[in-house]
């Protein structure tokens, strides 16, 4: 195999990869919907206390990892050659999992020190000790998951990955979850079928890479080259921002935990991570644009870095037309969606409403972030991540002293839509690129219009009995205003570019 000669990157490029990984991401529905279940299985408090290792599982990946998942998304594109792009995964995979093995192998060792540091139910607590023995292993497994699957979007395979990591990972879970709790492993269930889950889905992962990259080189060479710094340099680059990130989305479950005692801290977490995975629908569109958009990007700022204009603008005007119908409707529609959770997910709904509001800002202008990690300086992806952290911290203990679960939506909202926007005005300032050009204002506009009266019908359509046509409607609802807004709200040029979903979707 061998590395490709540089070709255009067009709209078409992003879109066609874009509707892949979309449908991929579909398969994200299972996490959605495994969340009741796991509620209905363990209780809130039990979940609480899976929702919390696990986040603390992912925060400390992204940490230890040293960047090395979204490296990759830079430096294979610019490969000059297959042996260097597969110098970058061996390096990448080395240098992101190694520090996770020693770090769960010493967790692993001091989990009874480690355990005391959660609260849980006191029905939970006698299997804590082996719960966090146990579930330190998924760092490493993880970590592998994460860096392979990133080596497959840099080389531009967008479905098969993510059909595998959220499809079939999810899938897997859920069913050998529901096994072994039918097996008498009570909250263990979930620890087990989590690893087992990650062990299957890294061997998957492994067949993938041999059909992308010539594995046969992967033992030859030295091990220290000049593609092994870059690697390395562009992955603690990024490391800021994704560890900001993935703080956003881990830290506020833990700090629950931590500051409320007992099964009510273990239940506060649960009902965080719940309205979290919810609007987790609205951040889906924008991580599938981040997905596609990062290794395309770095392919068209090979002919120069207004090559990426066109695309980033792209990305951002359909982005607009789906998440804001999509956003109002999920946010007057929050008490149908709640009530799949059961009894007490209720006091879930302000939270909710806050993170999908949020989730919004941040997919209309987080399509910079990818865009900068790959053309931008290196330096001035520090800034975004430290301010939106430091904004996010110096706004929660306040609100998150008063107003509890709400207060800390509040504070991360604030701390990601920051950081979400201040690589807009920095890919302005010093890259001279900007998705805000003509037709946006127009799209925006018309966005907006066409979401009001979804939002209007999805109100009523939360409160009508029985209760289990509530869910439909409100989702029905959501697809006719997505439809709507990108048939009559995106110019033909862009409707065009979808191709044969737009063809399908009689959106042109």
């Amino acid at each position: 195999m061998t590395a490709s000669a540089p070709e255009p990157v067009t709209s078409r490029d992003f879109a066609r990869g874009l509707g892949t990984t979309l449908l991929a991401r579909l398969g994200g529905v299972i996490d959605i919907v495994s969340q009741p279940v796991y509620v209905w299985l363990f209780g809130l408090a039990g979940y609480g206390i899976y929702a919390v290792l696990w986040a603390a599982v992912n925060l400390i990946e992204n940490i230890a990892d040293l960047g090395m998942t979204s490296s990759l998304q830079r430096v294979v594109p610019q490969a000059k050659s297959e042996r260097d792009a597969v110098a970058a995964l061996r390096s990448a995979l080395l240098i992101g999992v190694v520090p996770c093995l020693l770090i769960a192998g010493m967790i692993s060792l001091f989990a009874p020190h480690v355990a005391p540091l959660f609260n849980a139910a006191p029905r939970d607590q006698a299997m804590l000790v082996d719960a966090v023995r146990l579930f330190a292993w998924a760092l490493p497994l993880w970590a592998f998951v994460e860096i392979a699957t990133s080596a497959l979007r840099a080389r531009r395979v967008f479905g098969a990955e993510i059909r595998l990591r959220i499809f079939w990972e999810q899938l897997i879970r859920l069913v050998l979850a529901a096994a072994l709790y039918a097996a008498g492993f009570g909250i263990m269930a979930l620890f087990v079928a989590h690893l087992i889950s990650l062990g299957i889905i890294c061997l998957l992962s492994i067949r993938l890479l041999a059909r992308q990259y010539d594995l046969r080189l992967f033992f030859r060479g030295p091990l220290i080259e000049p593609i092994v710094f870059e690697t390395f340099r562009a992955g603690l680059a990024i490391l800021p921002a994704n560890a900001v990130a993935r703080l956003f989305g881990d830290a506020p479950p833990i700090f629950l935990n931590a500051l409320i005692p007992g099964a009510a801290g273990a239940t506060a977490a649960a009902l965080y991570t719940i309205a979290r995975k919810v609007s987790s629908v609205v951040q889906l569109v924008r991580t599938a644009f981040a997905y596609v958009l990062a290794p395309l990007a770095s392919a068209a700022a090979r002919g120069g870095k207004a090559e990426v204009q066109p695309i980033y603008a792209f990305a951002t005007r359909l982005a607009f037309a789906i998440v804001v119908p999509l956003g109002f409707v999920m946010a007057a529609g929050g008490e149908a969606i709640l009530g799949l959770f059961g009894r007490g997910a209720d006091a879930a709904h302000a939270a909710l409403v806050v993170l999908i509001l949020a989730r919004m800002a941040e997919a209309v202008f987080g399509a910079a972030v990818p865009v900068q990690q790959v053309i931008g300086g290196y330096r001035q992806q520090l800034a975004a991540s430290a301010i939106g952290l430091a904004a996010a911290a110096l706004v929660g203990v306040p609100l998150v002293e008063r107003h509890g679960l709400t207060g800390m939506a509040l504070a991360t909202s604030t701390g990601f839509i920051i950081a979400a926007i201040i690589p807009l005005f920095q890919l302005h300032r010093f890259d001279g690129v900007h998705p805000f050009e003509r037709p946006f204002a127009r799209t925006a506009l018309r966005s907006v219009l066409i979401a009001l009266p979804g939002l209007a019908l999805a109100i009523p359509a939360a409160k009508l009995q029985p209760d289990i046509v509530q869910l439909p409607l409100v989702t029905l609802i959501a697809a006719a205003s997505i439809w709507t807004a990108c048939r009559f709200a995106l110019p033909y040029a862009d409707r065009a570019a979808l191709g044969k979903a737009g063809r399908k979707l009689r959106l042109i």
